[in-house]
């Protein structure tokens, strides 16, 4: 076994520091289910029947809230498939050609059967040197994780891990659910915490608890309630916080709209189609995190033919047309909805059987 040398030494030192985070935040839910159960509902409630409710309540959203928040830290973040990767007599040209049109013009063939459509500011194919592969589209490179994520939203401390398309749905449950435990800690404790302050409660240990349970639930109330407000608007427009500060570039330029399909159906891609599964940290949400249904309003010439029965003019209602783009089975329903997107049932189950494309068929992740 080789030695470990200084530069493993640190990298294990930062692991470990990257936890602390995770810890301090376990640390505050098991003190805030003491503080809560055992002090507020066990031995400062008087009335049985207030007792029964709170905990019942208390139970379901604090398990929710572990339960989320268990998924978004330990779902791996996925990353490009093997066909994103060069192949290593490509590697062996890039390494060759210098950076300029002929290094662009090796990614370009190598990238000539991807369903990509995003590019760099200069209208290059986007192209990691850490990773050695073509990035998929709304994919970015974490220099934390040192990997390429598919729809990386960004590196969240407070999960020791990367948001993506894997454990998306799961954070903004984490979220959720985190914002709902503060708020119904708040609302039942605040009764008591006045008492505290009218000399209404017997000076005891649960006197204390008490008041820094409702201090603790309503300052990270009003921290959550933002960043969960934001999160919501980003799914509305099915943006990343990268896109958000960036929008994406495509061939015709940048569009910030560029992957909206309207407000349904940006939730269907992180969700799913299944309403039962919504509120659950399970995943469910459509395609594969490599490829994405575009809304755009200009062609892109670089990208295969219409499939047969889908028709390039058909628009949304924002005039948006949807330009051809293979794309994998379970996101291509998205462009082809009845209800949404095209008014002759007939032709959409052509275009629906149309938008299947065998040969980009990728391998599941895990």
């Amino acid at each position: 076994m080789a030695p470990s040398g200084p530069g493993s030494v640190r990298r294990r030192c930062r692991r470990v520091l990257y936890w602390i985070p995770v810890v301090f935040i376990s640390l505050l839910l098991g003190w805030s289910y003491y503080a809560y159960a055992i002090q507020l509902c066990i031995v400062s409630m008087e009335n049985i029947g207030e007792q029964v409710v709170c905990l019942i309540a208390y139970h379901l959203l604090f398990a929710m809230f572990v339960w989320s928040y268990w998924k978004t830290i330990f779902t791996l973040p996925m990353n490009p498939s093997k066909e994103f990767h060069l192949s290593y007599a490509e590697k062996e040209l890039l390494e060759r050609e210098p950076r300029g049109e002929a290094h662009q013009e090796v990614l370009r063939r190598a990238a000539k059967d991807l369903p990509i459509y995003t590019r760099t500011m200069s209208g290059a194919i986007r192209y990691c040197d850490r990773c050695q592969l073509i990035k998929p589209d709304r994919c970015h490179h974490c220099s934390v994780c040192d990997k390429c994520i598919l729809k990386m939203d960004h590196h969240c401390p407070w999960v020791n891990n990367c948001v993506g398309f894997s454990n998306y749905k799961f954070f903004l449950l984490f979220l959720a659910y985190s914002l709902l435990y503060c708020l119904f800690i708040a609302a039942t404790d605040l009764q008591y915490f006045i008492k505290f302050w009218t000399n209404g409660l017997p000076d005891t240990q649960a006197k204390f608890h008490i008041m820094f349970l409702f201090f603790a639930a309503a300052m990270f109330s009003v921290s959550l309630s933002s960043l969960f407000g934001y999160h919501c608007w980003l799914v509305s427009k099915n943006k990343s916080t990268l896109e958000a500060f960036r929008s994406p570039v495509f061939r015709h330029g940048t569009d910030k709209n560029g992957f909206s399909l309207g407000f349904g159906k940006n939730m269907r891609q992180v969700f799913g189609d299944e309403k039962r599964y919504w509120l659950l940290p399970i995943f469910s949400s459509l395609g594969d995190g490599c490829s994405f249904p575009t809304c755009l309003v200009n062609q892109d010439p670089e990208q295969p033919s219409t499939p047969a029965g889908l028709n390039s003019s058909s628009k949304n209602p924002e005039n948006h047309q949807f330009p051809a783009k293979p794309l994998r089975e379970s996101q291509s329903h998205l462009l082809t909805d009845s209800q949404s997107w095209t008014e002759n049932s007939t032709s959409l189950g052509k275009g629906k059987a149309g938008m299947s494309n065998p040969a980009l068929t990728m391998e599941n992740e895990t």
